[in-house]
């Protein structure tokens, strides 16, 4: 087997290791204020968000397609640099999950891919408009997610909650949240299991030298499985963190948390912007919280999640460029 096969062989199966990573430490994205709300048990929580998660993953390619394009151009595409961005992103996941902090998986991977790349070719490699698509959504991903439930919860409270007993809420949006948590899987699947679409696509790009525009069935339908996979195992750290430690939550709480992360999430998709997930719903889990009254959220649990947020960025850009350069050594 030549050596450049071999090389890509290595790297797609570390694209699908990332990808299932991504499964599992994400899956409190799509599953914490249900399992924290007792709607759904654990084992019945899981389940759902792994077959939702490859249904999403299956429904479009935007994301994986800036992934793809417009971070690092496909002529810069090396199997090295592909590589590097992935043993950088993988480790921070690791690193983050081991913690327990729901750090931002997508963000992991794109600036550790500009990190590499700026090893690989400097700065002026790095296509401005891709990272600034990237900064664009890291911004206005949580402040949307904190307003829009905040909004949300004032609508069902005026229209519907203000004319039933606690009893017949409880009741009635147990059985909604199980649709809205459906959605938030079905919405953290389509936006993460793409980026992994779109490294693939960015290494079959450098180990055919040429540029590739579409992202071929099998990727999409191997990342999608990866996903799912990766889900079903769970990520019970992050979900103790995400479902239990920053706000206490009942299910109509949980309801409007997940529907507005979901449609924040579902939209920046269909855009082709790789927003993160973890900083939508965590977000939006705060913002619910603020409707009970400041001293509801435990802020010091929000503030050590902000702090992952903050230090992906720097983080796995350093990471990047660091496995750029052992990469290097070994070629």
């Amino acid at each position: 087997m030549e050596a450049s096969l071999l090389g890509l062989i290595v790297v797609v199966a570390l694209a699908l290791a990332f990808d299932f990573i991504n499964g599992f430490h994400d899956t409190a994205n799509a599953i914490a204020t249900s399992v924290a709300t007792k709607v759904l048990t654990p084992a019945q929580a899981i389940a759902m968000a792994a077959i939702l998660n490859v249904v999403g993953a299956l429904m479009g390619t935007a994301v994986a397609k800036t992934i793809s394009k417009d971070i690092v151009p496909q002529e810069y595409a090396t199997l090295e640099l592909v590589g590097a961005a992935l043993v950088s992103a993988i480790f921070w996941n690791l690193f983050t999950w081991w913690k327990g902090l729901p750090s931002s998986s997508s963000h992991a991977l794109i600036f550790s891919l500009v990190g590499a790349g700026v090893a690989a070719g400097g700065w002026g490699i790095i296509i401005p408009k891709g990272v600034e698509k990237t900064i664009t959504g890291l911004l206005t991903s949580p402040v949307l997610g904190f307003l829009v439930p905040i909004v949300l919860m004032f609508i069902l409270s005026w229209v519907v909650l203000r004319r039933m007993r606690p009893r017949a809420v409880t009741r009635n949006f147990r059985w909604l949240q199980i649709f809205s948590a459906a959605f938030m899987a079905f919405s953290h699947g389509g936006n993460d299991a793409q980026k992994t679409m779109g490294i693939i696509t960015f290494a079959l790009a450098a180990y055919y030298n040429t540029t590739i525009e579409i992202v071929p069935l099998w990727v999409i339908l191997s990342a999608a499985a990866a996903m799912g996979a990766g889900t079903a195992l769970g990520g019970w750290r992050i979900i103790k963190t995400m479902g239990f430690k920053v706000v206490d939550l009942k299910p109509v709480d949980g309801f409007v948390a997940e529907t507005s992360a979901a449609l924040i999430i579902e939209t920046a998709s269909r855009l082709g912007i790789p927003v993160s997930t973890t900083h939508t719903i965590s977000s939006s889990i705060m913002g619910v919280g603020t409707t009970k009254g400041f001293k509801k959220v435990k802020w010091q649990v929000a503030g050590r999640i902000v702090q992952a947020w903050i230090f992906t960025i720097p983080v796995c850009i350093a990471l990047g460029w660091l496995c750029f350069q052992i990469a290097e050594l070994f070629n």
